[in-house]
This record gives C-alpha cells, structure tokens and sequence, in this order.
C-alpha cells in the first residue's frame, strides 16, 4: 500500500496529454528528407518500436520506417501472451524465464490498459494426457520453479484444482480419465495494439516515425553507414543518420543489409498458427492446455472477446514471408486436437478466421524448431551497422535496451535507459477493475486505449452515428476507424480491419462485407480518389479469399 501522493506525478501528468497524440506521416517522411538523425531503425515490428522508444528516451534523434504496417508480419501473428514460457524451464534455459517474467510485469505495469493476467489451465488425465497423476508431482515442481523464478510477482501462485474445478473453468472438457488440474497465472496482449501504442509513445518522445515506406539499402561513407535510402509513395528518400538498426526478424533471411564480405547471422524462420471459432464451441473461461495425440507439443485454446483461438504449430517454413497461410493441414491439426479433448465438434465451417506468422530463429538447419532456444542476438558490424534478431514478445523493452546500448558504443554516447519505468499512452492513470467493471462501449474502449479512450468518445459525442458497429457481430465502432486514419497512421483496408482492430481474426467473412464501408471513411479522411478506395478494398477481399482458400486446401493462381 502507498501512502497518498501529495503533488501529480510528473511523468503522468506529461503522458496526459489533452488532445491526442497525431501519428503524422507526411510530417515524419518530411523530416526523413530535411534531418540528420542519430540512427535509423528499419522495421516497424515490437522490437524495432521499442528501440525506437528507448533511443528517443535518452534524447537521440530517431527515425524508424516500416515496409507494410506496423506489427503486420510477425509482431501481429503472435500468440498474444506476455509469458515467461513454461516450456523454456523444461528445456532448462531458467535465466531467460526469470527475466522474461521480470519483463512481463514491466509491461503489466507500463502499459496496464492492453496487458492483462490470464491464467493457464493444466488438465491431469491419468490416461493420454500432456502427463498423468504419477507426473503430474513433477509438473508442479516447474510451476514452482515458474513462480519463483518471477511467476509471483503477479501476486497470486499456481494451484492445484479437482475435476470438479476444472469443468467449472471449461465444462466442454471430457470428463473420462480427468483427474483434476493444475493452475498458473501468466499474461495476455493485443499484440498489434501493444506495438502500434509503442510506436506512437516513440512519436509522442520526438522519434520520426512512418509505415508503408521500404528500406531498399544501407548507405555508407568513408566504410561507416550513414543512414539508408528509402522508398515512400513512389520516390526516394535518402535518410541520413550518423547509425542503423536492423530489426526486421524473419525478414533477414532474404535482405542482406551488411557490407560486402559480412556474413548476417543466421535466420530460421518457424511458422506458427492460430485458428479462431466461436466461443460457445469451446466455452472456457481460462487458456487452456491441451494434449494433441500424436505429437509431443501441446495446444493451448485462450478466449478473446466472442471467439476463442486454437495455437499453435511450430514448423520450418521455406515460403514468402509476406503471406505465410494457417493451411487445411494446420487447421485439421488444431481442430482434431480440440475434439479429441472437448465433447464439441468443430468443423472447418465453424473456423471465423486465422493467423499465420513466423518466428524468426537465431538457429543453422537442423533439429526441431520447437526445441530452439528463443534467446535474440545483437551484432555490431566493423562499419557500425546494428542488427537485432530473435527473442520474443514478452522481452523486446529489454532486447531494445541492449540494441540501444550498442547504438551508444557506435556513436562513442552512453546515455541511460529509461523504459524500464517509462508508461506507454493511455497506460498514465489507467484503473483496470475500474474501467472495465460495467462493461459496454466504455470498457471495450478503455481496453483498447487506455486513458486515451475519452478521445474516441469524444468522437462518438460529437456524431453518435460514429458509435455504429463496423463489422457486424464485433464491438468496433467507425469511430474507431476515424480515430485509426487521424492518429494512428492507418492508411489502408487492411491496416485497419487486420491489426486497428482485429475483426480479421475474429470474423473474416463479415469483415469482408465491412471492407467497402472502412475504404469510405478513409477515403474521406486520407482524401483518397475513388479509384484508391475501391484497389484497397479489392485488395482486400483478395487477401482473406487467399486465407479461405489455403484451409480449405484450394490453390489459388
């Protein structure tokens, strides 16, 4: 308990601005040409905002750019977990679950309106489990291991429930040979929000920021980089920097940014997938676990709003980065495993949506993906070029500390950290019990912004036509799409219904029949042409026709 403050929190006060924070790309693409920054980060993904954020935090002059959207590649495919990784302590790598776990309630404190504790279900099956009664004592010795390692920080530790109280968190789950559970507790992330809410905290710091424009090569002077040439709206842009960050994941596999002679570290991209199905198919009130017969890696099945998803594969993937497809055979996999664990049927009707991404590996060929280590690996070459690579989620504030430290050794600069503490927009005086305690619009909003959500019912209060649903069956509202287009860089169809908001995942088809209603509004807003309005949402329904067609295992040309 703390004793009552006596004067406003300086830094809160500074993250409660009274208009919102503007995410302007011409304004960020303008200074690209005019300025000469401190460095450069290329990619817009969880890893690249932070070190965007952490670097404008010393008081370096920062400009980030982004090929697509940010977060669209691996950073809006996770599976939305702010976690330690359980499976880490098995494979005996404890120093990185004890600092993830460190990292993960820096998040749950520094950005408390979008990171939220889930817990996590173990069914004990004493026949076909993921392990029975005689193991399931060596089990609770990890989850012990777990809590101590940092699991208790979330203030409550893992318990063991009967039969009984397992039904009561998932009543489809079978009941023959269910011998009780065990309980822990970890973190959950709108993992798109997570990165976009970064990159503009890293605008509102001073940082130039810009999606949809493409890093094509690193320049140098004199045998030391000096900023990249880029390419926006159909010119180039020569951005002058005194060091560059490499942050593109997966990407590095087909992009060689280092000088001639340099071997880049080595990238093994791992596909994963998630499939979404109505929550009534599922009914659980927790993630939880289960076994897939046949196979050593567990599934896990968490709700998220009306739909529950169904994750994930872990698979060596050769194909294009840019459209990575959840497969008929990734999905039989998912579903099958479900069924062979709830009394439900499921059938490939019933999936609403699916996600698809790759995890980029800091590993040669060989062996299983899922027994890679996820550590992340950061290189400075000899000409000062910094590339950043691997990790995961729950650790990218402290990948981006280590980034930003060896930006200071090329620069010859130490400045001190200051994410550690430092509340992401919208997280400044945000009460989670108190925000979502009634319900409704407010606290759909409160979850999505935070504090920031008075500035979206502002919106709603000056045209209550903007509380409308956009996509039938989902709580966003076409306020929500303005507010997309004005402050938070959506430029297109796709940034809006994939990762402004979700409906991509929880609703394909009926986000399909919204798509023309989104290129409207932003087309008034962006003041795009007709013709601009109509290639987006073509585009659009060509993108998740794409995604139907791979479950359903049709080969489009």
């Amino acid at each position: 308990m703390k004793l009552p403050e006596r004067r406003p929190r300086r830094a809160a006060q500074e993250l409660s601005p009274t208009a919102p924070v503007r995410l302007d790309r011409a304004e960020s693409i303008a200074r690209f040409a005019e300025e000469t920054f401190d460095l450069v980060v290329v990619g817009g993904g969880i890893t690249g905002t932070y070190v965007a954020l952490d670097a404008a935090l010393r008081g370096y002059r920062v400009a980030l750019v982004e090929k697509d959207d940010f977060a669209s590649g691996t950073s809006s495919k996770s599976s939305k977990m702010v976690h330690g990784g359980l499976r880490y302590i098995e494979q005996g790598n404890l120093p990185l679950v004890r600092h993830s776990l460190l990292e993960r309630q820096r998040l749950r404190r520094n950005a408390g309106h979008l990171v939220q504790r889930l817990p996590f279900l173990f069914p004990i099956l004493s026949v076909d489990g993921i392990f029975d009664r005689r193991l399931a004592k060596g089990f609770e010795s990890l989850l012990w291991s777990y809590d101590l390692a940092g699991g208790w920080r979330e203030g409550v530790l893992h318990r063991k429930l009967s039969p009984e109280e397992v039904l009561a968190q998932c009543p489809l789950f079978k009941e023959d040979n269910l011998d009780g559970g065990l309980m822990y507790y970890d973190a959950r992330v709108d993992d798109a929000r997570l990165t976009l809410t970064v990159a503009r905290t890293a605008a509102f710091h001073g940082a130039a920021i810009a999606n949809h424009v493409k890093a094509s090569s690193v320049l140098r002077r004199g045998g030391k980089v000096a900023g990249i040439l880029a390419e926006a709206d159909g010119r180039e842009i020569t951005i002058r920097s005194r060091s560059v960050v490499v942050a593109v994941g997966s990407w590095l596999r087909d992009w060689d940014p280092a000088a001639t002679g340099v071997d880049k570290p080595s990238i093994r991209p791992a596909k994963g997938v998630h499939i979404a199905v109505p929550w009534e198919k599922i009914q659980n009130s927790c993630t939880v676990t289960i076994p897939v017969p046949g196979r050593t890696r567990r599934a896990t099945i968490t709700r998220w709003g009306n739909t529950s998803y169904l994750g994930t594969t872990d698979e060596d993937y050769s194909g294009d980065l840019d459209e990575p497809l959840c497969t008929e055979e990734d999905m039989h996999f998912l579903l099958d495993g479900a069924m062979t664990a709830l009394n439900t049927e499921l059938s490939p009707s019933d999936v609403v949506g699916s996600i698809a991404g790759t995890r980029p590996l800091v590993a040669p060929p060989g062996g299983k993906t899922v027994e890679v280590t996820r550590n992340h690996e950061i290189r400075t070459d000899h000409d000062g070029l910094v590339t950043v690579v691997g990790g995961k989620l729950t650790t990218a504030r402290h990948m981006a500390e280590q980034t930003v430290d060896a930006v200071g050794a090329v620069l010859d600069e130490k400045r001190r950290c200051r994410t550690v503490r430092a509340q992401l927009l919208g997280a400044a005086g945000y009460d989670a019990q108190a925000a979502v305690a009634s319900g409704g619009l407010p606290a759909h909003l409160a979850e999505r912004f935070g504090t920031e959500s008075r500035f979206v019912s502002g919106l709603i209060a000056a045209d209550p036509t903007a509380a409308t649903p956009i996509v039938a069956g989902l709580p966003y509202t076409e306020a929500e799409v303005v507010y997309a287009a004005r402050h938070e860089m959506a430029r297109t169809v796709d940034d809006v219904l994939s990762r402004r908001t979700r409906a991509r995942l929880m609703a394909r088809r009926a986000s399909g029949d919204a798509a023309g209603r989104v290129g409207h509004i932003l087309g008034d807003e962006l003041g795009l042409s007709t013709n601009e309005i109509e290639e987006q949402v073509d585009q659009y329904l060509a993108q998740i026709r794409r995604e139907e067609s791979a479950l359903m295992g049709v080969t489009q040309k």
